[in-house]
C-alpha cells in the first residue's frame, strides 16, 4: 500500500429479530464467503456474535480505501445481503471510522 493511501473502515451493530437468528446467520455466512473470494479490496470483514446477547452481532469492516468500499457496495452479493437482511433486523447502528493504529501489515 502506498504511504498516502488511507484505509476506510466501519463498525455495524445489528440486533436480529427474535426467531430470525438462524436465517440471519445463514445469510451472513453466504455473503462472507463471496466477499472473501471476490473482493480483494476488502481487507477485513469480521462478523461477531456479542457474548451474552444472542441476537446481537458486530461487524468490523476494513477496506483498502474508499473506492474499495464503494466497489464492495456495488457487488450483487452485497446488494442481496442489504435487501435480505432488512426484514430480519430489529435495529442497526453504523459508525464510520477514522484511520488509527494497527498491528496488521496492510502493505500490498
Amino acid at each position: 500500500m502506498e504511504a498516502d493511501s488511507v484505509t476506510f473502515g466501519l463498525v455495524v451493530r445489528f440486533t436480529v429479530r427474535l426467531g430470525a437468528e438462524a436465517e440471519f446467520d445463514a445469510l451472513v455466512k453466504r455473503t462472507v464467503a463471496l466477499i472473501r473470494v471476490q473482493e480483494p479490496g476488502t481487507l477485513i470483514y469480521n462478523c461477531h456474535h456479542v457474548d451474552g446477547v444472542d441476537r446481537q452481532w458486530i461487524f468490523y469492516e476494513l477496506y483498502r480505501d474508499l473506492a474499495a468500499f464503494e466497489t464492495h457496495e456495488q457487488q450483487e452479493h452485497v446488494k442481496r445481503f442489504l435487501a435480505e437482511r432488512e426484514p430480519l433486523l430489529e435495529s442497526k447502528e453504523v459508525r464510520f471510522l477514522k484511520p488509527g493504529y494497527t498491528t496488521v501489515d496492510l502493505a500490498e
